[in-house]
């Protein structure tokens, strides 16, 4: 399996039914501990928040969450420590229909589940995030090498970088060996360097604009199209560069040529902007799991749809979006369309 960057170029895509692609997410768990202020501090600042929250999320549980969310059959790998946040954060993943038998649960007295820190500014709808790994950092290649199914049997590998390295790409050596014709994607965030033998493997790197400057050595400030065609450069086969308020783009190498798709942001109120770009990943993993016609244009379309969506509510799996909640939003502004450039 692969991406399909050449459908027609002007169509706003049909309302989907569930998808029947497999979906398989390698990623991190976190319950995350978020702090309401509003504004974000300064260095060296202390100010007093406003309600306190405790939810479930981690980069791995959002994507997978919102894949199945928009119609996608999803199974996650991870790991979680042997305690209450491991024990409700299995318990809401598995809750939405994703396949939780290949988390691992670390024995007791070992890692605990992961933590991420979240202060949110309600006047500006922005955030800050610090993450403690935990079990997170313990998922090993030999265990993923043990269990190579759930992997080879997705249409779309699903990734991010709040697993170890290593981890990750033994997951895409899998995905990538023999006629396994697994789709990969990875979310290279936090934003870090990353070794040629992974980024080979990948076939659609999905990056936003401070990533992609980290993993370019290039200023933030560059021209989106710059930092596009330098991140293609890299490796990957396809690149998709969210924007934020400037919508998103995705560079597809096709033979000698790249193709061009931008998709203009969606109208919503932002309120929240935590697990945006996981409910953009997820959302673009399960369109192009189902394999529907429009493919890559279509994916883009309904997932800058999706990472919209999820910046109209609080929190970050409550905020994942249905997807007839993504489809209402894409038939209500059709010029919101991913278009061929």
């Amino acid at each position: 399996m692969g991406l399909h960057p050449s459908p027609p170029t002007s169509s706003t895509p049909s309302p989907s039914t569930r998808a029947t692609g497999r979906v398989c997410v390698l990623g991190s768990l976190n319950m995350d501990l978020i702090v309401q202020t509003p504004r974000l501090p300064t260095p060296g600042e202390t100010l007093l928040g406003g309600e306190f929250l405790t939810l479930p999320g981690g980069k791995g549980a959002n994507q997978a969450v919102a894949a199945a969310r928009a119609g996608g059959s999803v199974s996650l790998i991870g790991a979680v420590g042997d305690d209450d946040y491991g024990r409700r954060m299995v318990g809401v993943v598995g809750s939405e229909g994703v396949d939780t038998s290949g988390i691992r649960r670390r024995g007791a007295g070992s890692s605990p589940t992961g933590i991420a820190v979240i202060t949110v500014a309600t006047e500006q709808g922005e955030n800050t995030i610090v993450v403690a790994g935990g079990a997170n950092q313990t998922l090993t290649p030999a265990e993923i090498e043990d269990s190579p199914t759930k992997v080879r049997s997705a249409a779309v590998l699903l990734m991010q970088l709040e697993s170890p390295v290593d981890a990750v790409l033994a997951a895409a050596q899998i995905a990538k060996h023999g006629e396994a014709g697994t789709t990969t994607i990875l979310n290279a965030a936090p934003a870090q360097r990353l070794p040629t033998t992974l980024l080979e493997r990948i076939d659609c790197l999905l990056v936003n604009r401070s990533e992609a400057a980290a993993l370019t050595e290039r200023p933030e400030s560059s021209e989106p199209a710059e930092l596009a065609n330098a991140t293609l450069d890299l490796g990957p086969r396809t690149v998709v560069l969210t924007l934020g308020s400037r919508g998103a783009m995705a560079l597809a190498r096709t033979g000698n040529s790249v193709i061009t798709w931008y998709a203009p942001a969606f109208r919503v109120e932002p309120i929240d902007t935590v697990a945006a770009g996981d409910a953009f990943a997820g959302t673009l993993a399960a369109v192009l799991a189902a394999g529907r016609t429009g493919s890559l244009g279509e994916a883009l379309t309904l997932a800058s749809a999706a990472g919209a969506l999820a910046t109209t509510k609080r929190g970050a799996i409550p905020s994942l979006p249905s997807l007839a909640e993504i489809n209402r939003l894409v038939m209500g502004q059709p010029e919101c369309a991913a278009r061929q450039e």
